[in-house]
């Protein structure tokens, strides 16, 4: 169980406090991230809410245990929440007054779908892969936040320098591994 946890506990018992530090503390990289990908500042917000509103779903149902940080947890489903989004919206209703036919409005949206679905493969596949890596996984998904690298390396129990030579080993074999799998031939082909 990851310290985190404490964010889907709150989420279950509705702990106004800690709800707050979550957007606080969250939204704005959600934002920041989905702004970059062309979504607009109404649909972000909405895509962070569905989000939050979809761990709660699958903490309450099913007993979810966070093992990774959250923002990471957070920031994955917003991804896939966000591609979903585009890939409805791609699609776009037109009558011609005798039938309906779908066509697809606009082009570049489309395009930007299938490379946003590709980039969801992909990274479903790193995530199976740091799944395996045993003690890795946790300093490779903490290198990831937007954290100072010495603030890390205390969390974790390291010397900064051990911390840096460990990332770059563990990010080292994760290509490796990654590279291995069939999957990974397949979604570069």
């Amino acid at each position: 169980m990851h310290v985190d946890q404490k964010y889907i506990e709150a989420l279950l018992i509705h702990d106004q406090r800690l709800i707050s530090e979550i957007y606080q503390r969250f939204a704005p990289n959600m934002k920041a991230y989905l702004l970059s990908r062309g979504c607009s500042e109404d649909d972000a917000g909405d895509v962070f809410q569905e989000a939050l509103i979809d761990i709660y779903k699958l903490a309450n149902d099913k007993k979810f245990v966070l093992t990774c940080p959250f923002e990471a947890f957070l920031l994955l489903l917003c991804k896939r929440k966000f591609i979903n989004k585009t890939k409805k919206t791609s699609l776009t209703v037109v009558t011609n007054g005798e039938e309906d036919a779908y066509t697809h409005i606009p082009g570049d949206a489309n395009a930007g779908a299938a490379e946003h679905t590709a980039q969801v493969e992909k990274e479903k596949l790193v995530m199976l892969v740091l799944d395996e890596m045993g003690n890795c996984k946790e300093v490779i998904l903490k290198s990831l936040l937007k954290k100072p690298q010495e603030e890390i390396a205390e969390e974790l129990g390291m010397t900064y320098a051990y911390y840096r030579k460990r990332k770059s080993n563990c990010m080292g074999e994760l290509a490796e591994l990654v590279r291995n799998k069939p999957q990974f031939k397949e979604l570069m082909s």
